[in-house]
Formats: C-alpha cells, structure tokens, sequence
C-alpha cells in the first residue's frame, strides 16, 4: 500500500505542472517521439525539457526505449488509469447510480 501510495504522489506531481500535460499530450497524440521533436512542441531549453520527462518518468508516465542512437519516449496511460479506478470511479459511482435512477423513474411516468 505504501508503494502505490507513493506511485500515486509521483504521479500527482508529475500531472500538476501544465509543461508535463503538454508533454503528455504530445506523445499521446503521437507516440514514440525523441527529445527532440518533443524539444521543438515547448517553449523550453533542452535541458528544461530532459528535467520534465525525467520526472514523467520517475511517475511512470513515460518509458523509454533505444533505437539505434536515438531515445524515444513512448506514454504509458496505466499509472492515470490506476487512479481513475481507485479514486475517481468510487467517487462517480454514486452520482451514475443516481443518474440511472431518475431516468427509470421518468420513463415509468
């Protein structure tokens, strides 16, 4: 429990910074990309950007995989989903249930 505690920090974190969702968006749109492509989609140095995909790593966001000199980084959504399923659908749940609910009871009347 403490590690996925700890997993759902790094990834809080990650997503709190809007050059990390830009990054994000960048490779959910297209996948797969080199530091470079994603250097030229931010308004940042080189370094900047290294910094922010470091962090999107250490969360899980991001993995990497070499390809001959090249280092393209590829999104990995699992992390949001996790989150999504322990947090944000225990929480819906009741509103959706609600929602089904009044719509019974309008189609009865």
């Amino acid at each position: 429990m403490v590690t996925y505690l700890r997993g759902v920090d790094l990834v809080f974190k990650a997503l709190a910074d809007q050059t990390r969702r830009d990054l994000l968006d960048a490779l959910f749109t297209e996948d797969g990309q080199t530091l470079s492509a994603l250097e030229g989609r931010v308004p940042m140095t080189r370094f900047g950007v290294m910094k922010h995909l470091k962090v999107l790593e250490e969360a899980g966001l991001v993995v990497t995989r070499k390809r001959g000199r090249e280092k393209l980084h590829f999104l990995n959504p699992v992390p949001i989903r996790l989150i999504h399923d322990r947090w944000v659908s225990k929480y819906a749940e009741p509103w959706a249930a609600a929602l089904t609910d009044l719509k019974a009871q309008l189609e009865e009347s």
